[in-house]
């Protein structure tokens, strides 16, 4: 598809420069872009492709200086990641990621089930009984929705998904493929013998509005009652959430994290990759979780940041690393120290 320039910046609301016939029929990163490129600059450590790169229209903030002998037109807007956004949301509907209205050969949908217009079913995928399915919603192929499911309006349910039994997705969200909503959490008695016995997982997960669900993220069913993640929230691939865990609204979690169950998160909490939160703990609204962290207690303070294993104040975590450096020194002059000491004694 080729827009101009003009065009963009209607879309956008963007302030443009340079010449407004400027044509582009592609997006493209800064670093590899041409005349024929529609480019994005929004985080200063690329700021300096600014003076070198070659694009056909870039977008940037209101102050960002570029070489305007290389890029033909620039559209300035206050905040360039939205801006972005918004874009890349027009190029996904144009590009077609929804499918249109039909059921594919050698699917199958069961008794008393109902969806409403505009479903897509993929081939080989299977919808249980008396399951609940919304307008918009498309199914890609190879996907098992179970009985008495339930999913909301312009959901997008990729290829080689499964959402078990009572379990319920919101609207306007999106489960990517190999995701496993509503798989028994890991409930097991131990036994006099040594043994363990399963211990039945009876309730089930509900999933709330505009959600993104990783690929290959698990999120297991609660043991009585239900598994919750809030709306907003949004989750990375290789996830594990536990039974009866509650994420609130607007989480971010990254790559690797593992929660364990019946932890409940508040609202806005953000968790980096491989993070480890052990179960039954209360997290505040707010909570900044960096990266490979081990949190085994409550953090009641909203907004507070953690680091390390286990967890404690980000601050004080990043003193301590500091303050390792410096050990191979400390010791090199505790071991000369005692030799001036032994050599005194020897006096």
């Amino acid at each position: 598809m080729e827009i101009t320039a003009k065009e963009l910046a209607v879309l956008l609301d963007a302030k443009l420069e340079g010449n407004p016939e400027a044509r582009v029929n592609k997006l493209a990163k800064i670093e590899e872009a041409d005349a024929d490129s529609f480019c994005f600059l929004g985080n200063p450590k690329y700021f300096h492709y600014a003076q070198t790169a070659k694009a056909g229209v870039l977008l940037c903030d209101e102050t960002l200086e570029y070489n305007t002998t290389n890029i033909t037109a620039a559209l300035r807007v206050k905040e360039p990641y939205q801006a972005f956004q918004k874009l890349m949301e027009l190029y996904a509907a144009m590009n077609g990621q929804e499918k249109t209205s039909v059921i594919e050969p050698n699917s199958h949908i069961g008794k008393g089930t109902v969806y409403g217009e505009n479903f897509h079913l993929g081939s080989f995928s299977y919808v249980g009984e008396h399951v609940k399915i919304g307008n918009n919603v498309t199914i890609h192929p190879n996907s098992f929705i179970g009985d008495k499911a339930e999913i909301g309006d312009n959901t997008i349910v990729y290829a080689n998904v499964s959402v078990y039994h009572d379990c319920k997705i919101g609207s306007r969200s999106i489960l990517h493929s190999g995701s496993v909503i509503g798989s028994d959490g890991f409930g097991f008695a131990p036994q006099p013998d040594g043994s363990y016995k399963k211990i039945p997982q009876t309730g089930n997960v509900v999933i709330g509005n505009d959600v993104e669900v990783g690929a290959n993220t698990c999120i297991d069913r609660a043991v009585i009652g239900s598994t919750k993640i809030g709306n907003g929230v949004k989750l990375d691939n290789l996830i594990q959430i536990a039974h009866n865990v509650e994420i609130g609204d607007n989480t971010v979690i990254a790559a690797q994290a593992g929660i364990s169950g019946s932890s409940k998160f508040g609202k806005n909490v953000m968790i980096g990759g491989q993070a480890g939160i052990t179960g039954h703990l209360n997290i505040a609204d707010g909570v900044k979780i960096q990266a490979q962290a081990a949190v085994i207690r409550d953090i009641a303070e909203v907004g507070k940041g953690v680091s390390g294993a286990p967890a404690i104040d980000a601050r004080e975590h990043y003193r301590i690393l500091a303050s390792m450096k410096l050990l191979p020194g400390l010791i090199q002059r505790v071991k000369e120290l005692e030799k001036k000491l032994e050599k005194g004694k020897e006096s």
